[in-house]
């Protein structure tokens, strides 16, 4: 008695359920279709970054030409990278340091080793961000002729291209 009492219960709840259950596999089996395929998502390349992977990114300021090259050019997050700054001209207090530009990672300082008066050259590291697009902003900092100047430049980290 208590198996067809279990059956009945078992036929009758199914039987409500069983369109639900019919449309969630359907679903289910499109999805895992071999055919089916998913479209990357292609962001919009933004034209104010500095993209490595073609060469370096050049600021100017104060009559000075800054060179900024950075290796790995494609800036893959969580590995050591160098960051190299030529100048047109001698400058002196070079500081050098990069924060998140859309969302706060912390302050990184980057240690800059003066080569020569013009050739400057560090390690930095950053961590990695898990939205999947990451905007560094780098800031530099130096006196020339006694007068103190800042420029910015903008790049994304594990960038693909």
């Amino acid at each position: 008695m208590l198996t067809s009492c279990i059956t009945r219960l078992i036929f009758v709840l199914t039987r409500k359920l069983l369109p639900l259950t019919i449309i969630l596999v359907m679903m289910n089996l499109t999805a895992c279709n071999e055919k089916a395929t998913q479209q990357a998502e292609t962001k919009a390349v933004d034209p104010t970054l500095c993209a490595f992977t073609q060469g370096d990114c050049i600021k100017n300021m104060a009559g000075v030409e800054l060179r900024i090259s950075l290796s790995p050019a494609h800036a893959p997050s969580e590995k050591p990278l160098t960051l190299k700054l030529l100048t047109s001209e001698p400058i002196d207090n070079l500081q050098v340091r990069l924060e998140g530009r859309d969302m706060f990672m912390g302050v990184i300082p980057v240690n800059l080793n003066e080569l020569n008066k013009t050739h400057y050259e560090g390690q930095m590291i950053y961590g990695s961000c898990s939205s999947g697009y990451m905007v560094w902003r780098g800031f530099i900092r130096f006196n020339r002729n006694g007068e103190e100047h800042a420029v910015i430049f903008d790049f994304l980290a594990d960038n693909p291209h």
